[in-house]
């Protein structure tokens, strides 16, 4: 069903994968998202299609990850160049098409913040239309939407303190807002039908039905709620950064379901942004860590990542990352990096090890090095200038058993730390 009803916005990624390409045409007349009035004439001729299917379908395609616009210029997305070997990034593009409905349906003229707040409810309507597993009145959700919001004010209103004066008067309580007047039965119709043109749900005869396709993904939101509130370790109420913390020292599966907990709580957008937060401190073992709960969000952090390739901190971090996410295999994904970028991450992980780990693993840490020899590699080391290359040699030197390498390595953090040759 996923296949079937994204294959109009696949068949419109194609196109403007082949036509739009560097050097090949512009997507765009302004550098935003929206389709150029010539590139949808154009793509409307050469697929047979109306110019206003041509850009309903690219709005599809770029909402399900289908297709990316950076600047004038398209791209095809991950889950399109996965798109005839893995149905599991087919349904992961609907469900970010499921996750933007209120996008894929022009919003009502209404007021913004009544409209925030029945987007805010309708998971709560979703859900009773999941249990009821069959047509639902459209009247009967009405009251659900109205009680929800109803919740919703009440749950941020502020209860006043001291005596109420008159409205008019300084210090006087604000007036009522109008947007709580403002009816929801136009607003229930416009979610109900921006559901249904993502292929969530039916409408018809004062009736609407979850399809299966929307049963499942409604179903897929409960169980994540769940998850998260079933914390394994108990960290989902804490930063990115306790939360990491607390995550090394279980093992990678463990701490995955942890990730899983701390991500399904919170916004994926703020989730990520916290995690590189955590990524951009002095503690190289967070760093790791950050981008291991990355890989477990996957494709929604994606441009987040490609936005942190001009920090030397995250860039070797981000490179391998990108990489993974495109198909490479996790042991081949380091070729990706330069030798200086290599000998960086080495060094950083190195830190992370001296701060955490124990002396034999810094040892065997050498092993991962990409230099052939010692020597090669405290040359390297050397050059890449990261700031804790002194404390990681000294440490290495301290933890090693052969004499005379622990002190060809002394000599190298003594050289660095006088700034020598």
């Amino acid at each position: 069903m996923a296949r079937s009803g994204l294959a109009d916005a696949a068949r419109v990624a194609r196109w403007a994968d082949s036509a739009l390409g560097p050097g090949r045409g512009s997507a765009t007349a302004d550098g935003k998202a929206t389709l150029s009035d010539a590139t949808a004439e154009h793509a409307a001729r050469e697929l047979g299609l109306t110019v206003a299917k041509v850009r309903a379908d690219w709005d599809t395609a770029r909402l399900a990850g289908l297709i990316e616009v950076h600047g004038d210029t398209a791209r095809p997305g991950w889950r399109l160049r996965a798109w005839n070997r893995d149905d599991g990034a087919v349904l992961r593009g609907w469900v970010a098409l499921f996750d933007a409905w209120s996008l894929a349906h022009p919003e009502p003229a209404e007021e913004p913040a009544v409209v925030a707040e029945v987007v805010s409810a309708m998971p709560q309507v979703l859900s009773f239309l999941q249990l009821s597993a069959g047509p639902v009145p459209v009247a009967q959700l009405l009251d659900l939407l109205e009680q929800r919001v109803t919740e919703l004010r009440t749950e941020r209103c502020e209860v006043p303190y001291g005596p109420r004066l008159e409205p008019g008067t300084p210090g006087a309580e604000p007036e009522p807002d109008p947007a709580t007047d403002t009816p929801l039965a136009p607003l229930l119709d416009w979610a109900l039908h921006a559901l249904a043109s993502v292929g969530a749900l039916t409408c018809g005869d004062g009736h609407a039905t979850l399809t299966p396709l929307g049963s499942w993904a409604v179903w897929v939101k409960l169980e994540q709620i769940c998850v998260a509130a079933q914390s394994p370790a108990g960290h989902i109420e804490q930063s990115a950064e306790g939360m990491l913390r607390g995550c090394a020292r279980l093992r990678p599966n463990a701490a995955r379901d942890e990730y899983r907990a701390w991500l399904a709580a919170r916004p994926v957008g703020s989730a990520v942004a916290e995690l590189l937060g955590a990524a951009r401190g002095e503690d190289a073992l967070l760093r790791g860590l950050a981008f291991d709960a990355l890989r477990v969000v996957g494709a929604p952090a994606e441009p987040d990542v490609r936005g942190v390739l001009d920090e030397p901190t995250l860039r070797p971090y981000a490179l391998l990352w990108l990489a993974e996410h495109d198909g490479a295999d996790p042991e081949d994904a380091h070729e990706v990096l330069t030798r200086p970028e290599a000998t960086w991450l080495w060094v950083d992980t190195a830190a992370a090890v001296a701060d955490h780990g124990e002396a034999p693993l810094l040892v065997r840490h050498l092993e991962s090095a990409v230099q052939a020899t010692v020597p090669a590699l405290l040359d390297e080391v050397r050059a890449v200038g990261h700031p804790r290359t002194v404390q990681v040699l000294v440490a290495l030197a301290a933890a090693h058993p052969d004499p005379a390498l622990a002190k060809a390595v002394r000599r190298a953090a003594f050289q660095v730390h006088t700034g020598g040759g």
